[in-house]
């Protein structure tokens, strides 16, 4: 919406706007209880900007006690009103409760408007089959904008690229054969053509951000990187015998780490390492919760040279962690 729009709304509606504006006035001041009371009236008689602020206020228990269901039921109001950001924050509510297959129509709609905590999350999704049919090509499009630096979208701040993104492009590398990269590409310098070419929209000035709260901005959700279930497809070009690589010397108290996968079900983190472990030379399980996902790890490797041989011995997608 334009500014000269929002104008006209102000003299159309002005008691409830204007006590979006005292919210977001106050919220600017770190006066969180008072923006929340600003805005319960306008939110509750239909007002989408005062619906997504209460949402953010729930989802960062600023003025309110942290409460994902009560942010997610706002923002799905904002949402079918057509509020963008709320229909971000929706689909990714949706995803971060399990619910996937009603956060699709979200994210799809996310993704359309190259919004980069939906590619991360929609990318990982088409990768693993999760929920949705299996995509290489596109899984690696969208994990490529996600990871990328971009100039601002939709009145929104401009993204460096997600570091989960292209920590998890890096994990999808070993698994897509040329055609799909390059079909994958091909897309992703499309979706590129196609944000440049979308006009930008005016912010509007009464949504409150995590920036407005000076709090660092995360994606929210944090899916898990590609599982090592995933195989390459076979490829016809000849392969290059490399010498064995030594075998990794953990050592005990080293702080370097091996990441092999993250898993909803601790049980297929179990079954992987049961089928790692003799091939890394030694470290010790440790299985990492947070975020509804259980991250395998392997502990105990003295230097960097010793997890990035147990990482390529592993014979799986993996990534070196560093102290």
């Amino acid at each position: 919406m334009r500014l000269a729009i929002l104008a006209a709304s102000l003299l159309l509606a002005a008691p409830a706007l204007a006590d979006v504006k005292a919210g977001v006035d106050a919220w600017t001041r770190g006066d969180y209880r008072q923006a929340v009371e600003e805005w319960r009236a306008p939110a509750v008689a239909g007002d989408a900007d005062a619906q997504f602020n209460l949402g953010q206020a729930y989802k960062l228990g600023r003025g309110v006690p942290v409460d994902p269901q009560m942010a997610e039921s706002w923002f799905r109001k904002a949402a079918l009103q057509g509020h963008e950001q709320a229909q971000d924050n929706y689909g990714l509510a949706l995803f971060q409760s399990g619910r996937k297959a009603e956060a699709v129509r979200w994210l799809e709609q996310s993704v359309a408007r190259d919004e980069p905590r939906a590619e991360l999350v929609y990318g990982t999704m088409l990768f693993n089959g999760d929920g949705v049919g299996r995509d290489y090509p596109r899984a690696y499009a969208l994990m490529s904008r996600a990871a990328a630096a971009r100039p601002p979208a939709n009145g929104l701040p401009g993204s460096d690229g997600l570091q989960s993104a292209r920590e998890t492009l890096a994990q999808m590398d070993p698994f897509i054969t040329g055609p799909d990269r390059e079909r994958g590409t091909a897309l992703a310098q499309q979706i590129a053509i196609t944000a440049q070419g979308r006009p930008a929209t005016a912010p509007r000035p009464l949504r409150v951000t995590e920036e407005a709260a000076r709090a660092p901005v995360a994606p929210a959700a944090s899916p898990p990187p590609p599982v090592a279930t995933a195989r390459p497809k076979p490829t016809t070009r000849p392969v290059a015998v490399a010498a064995r690589p030594a075998p990794a010397q953990p050592s005990r108290g080293g702080k370097w780490k091996v990441q092999l996968g993250a898993f909803r079900d601790r049980g297929n983190a179990e079954a992987l390492w049961a089928r790692v472990r003799g091939k890394l030379g030694g470290g010790t399980p440790a299985y990492v919760a947070g975020g509804g996902f259980t991250r395998l790890q392997a502990t105990g490797f003295a230097d960097r040279a010793a997890a990035q041989s147990a990482c390529r011995r592993a014979g799986t997608a993996c990534s070196v962690v560093a102290p």
